[in-house]
């Protein structure tokens, strides 16, 4: 599945909601599925900047395929981790680049989330550019 299929997908489960209230259990619920990262790996070097929560972030992979996985201590912060990772995990460094976040303003994410969550939103999505950046940068 491409990160456009991927943003589609997210997009018709979000469709199934008639509230806000829904769609924050959803959000919770699939930050709930996240498989948690072991304490060892949760470090101040991969804590996220920008987020009122905590987010820790491991990148691993080169520009040819790179794995994104992330916890937070906040409910609603790992659902919008979840998305993400859905979006931009196992992708290439271009693709990931290349991926503007459609899902989060088709949703209405852009609209429902408290000026902080939306702050360490766009805190996680610089961080997963920077790092196919990055990647992609040590390629050439």
């Amino acid at each position: 599945m491409s990160s456009k299929q991927a943003q589609q997908t997210i997009i018709e489960e979000f469709s199934f909601f008639d509230d806000w209230m829904e769609r924050y259990q959803y959000l919770i619920d699939l930050g709930k599925q996240l498989p948690p990262l072991p304490s060892e790996e949760m470090t101040e070097d991969r804590l996220l900047d920008g987020c009122q929560a905590n987010v820790w972030l491991i990148a691993e992979g080169d520009a040819d395929h790179l794995t994104f996985r992330a916890q937070s201590d906040a409910a609603i912060v790992s659902g919008l981790i979840a998305l993400l990772l859905r979006v931009y995990s196992e992708r290439s460094a271009s693709e990931i680049l290349s991926t503007k976040p459609e899902f989060i303003e088709a949703i209405g994410l852009s609209d429902h989330l408290s000026p902080t969550r939306a702050n360490g939103l766009n805190a996680m999505l610089r961080a997963i550019q920077n790092v196919a950046r990055s990647a992609q940068s040590a390629a050439e």
